[in-house]
């Protein structure tokens, strides 16, 4: 069957470029965007149940701009002034870019990894002697706190926000040709909005491994996977898919 409807379990692009602006123009889709999943934050009461202490951290680990945005929303919260020598160790370049929404960039000691944790973990393996704090949602990837016990270094981690399910009770009479999914979470909702929901001709798209698994899981079929090596981006992968099946 032939592609002409696309939902993205993510929200709108703020980037008029985005690849799939492109995808939708060339390939002459419509492609529209939903949050299946949010994120809201945890409570000040709540952080403190966890024995929190801001006061005793040297260096804060950054996975994310919600870890970032959390972080100093509760660092307002408890009135705390983060101190001018906090390092900060930025999974990314996205999310030490983002960091200067609250700091002055070239005041700050600030350390950036190139894309994974792993990555990052080879430059907070230099600096051992800090007191670390890990920002987190309620679901925490385990690599993470695999990796950072392997380097033997003090870290304490803080849940900050957590992952909700949206509400997707509009879309119960809507049907697309392809949904496209980037984590566990967005199945998880998939069939708490729709528990009886059956996948027929409707092509599941997913990036990731822990997303694939989700999806089987649930007894589901993967017609488009990313990433691959032809096809390391998921617009890529809908590209190949969309240009194979319309063709017929």
């Amino acid at each position: 069957m032939k592609v002409k409807t696309i939902l993205v379990s993510q929200p709108a692009p703020k980037s008029e470029t985005s690849p799939y602006f492109d995808l939708a123009d060339k390939q002459k889709v419509k492609v529209d965007f939903r949050s299946f999943i949010h994120v809201e934050g945890i409570s000040v009461k709540e952080v403190r149940s966890q024995k929190i202490d801001l006061t005793q951290f040297t260096a804060i680990i950054l996975t994310s701009r919600n870890a970032v945005d959390h972080f100093f929303r509760i660092a307002e919260e408890m009135r705390f002034n983060v101190p001018d020598d906090m390092k900060y160790f930025c999974q990314s370049e996205a999310v030490a870019y983002y960091l200067q929404k609250y700091v002055v960039y070239r005041k700050r000691k600030i350390y950036v990894g190139t894309r994974t944790f792993p990555e990052l973990t080879k430059l907070i393996k230099k600096h051992k002697d800090e007191k670390f704090l890990l920002p987190s949602s309620d679901k925490l990837k385990a690599l993470i706190p695999t990796e950072l016990d392997k380097l033997g270094v003090t870290w304490t981690r803080a849940n900050l926000y957590r992952t909700v399910v949206s509400d997707l009770s509009d879309l119960e009479d809507v049907f697309y040709d392809v949904l496209v999914f980037f984590s566990p979470s967005g199945i998880e909702s998939l069939f708490e909005n729709f528990p009886g929901f059956k996948q027929n001709e409707t092509r599941i798209a997913v990036f990731g491994n822990s997303t694939i698994k989700a999806v089987a899981d649930r007894g589901l079929r993967v017609d488009i996977a990313a990433p691959t090596p032809e096809t390391p981006s998921m617009t890529m992968a809908l590209e190949k898919y969309i240009k194979t099946v319309n063709k017929k």
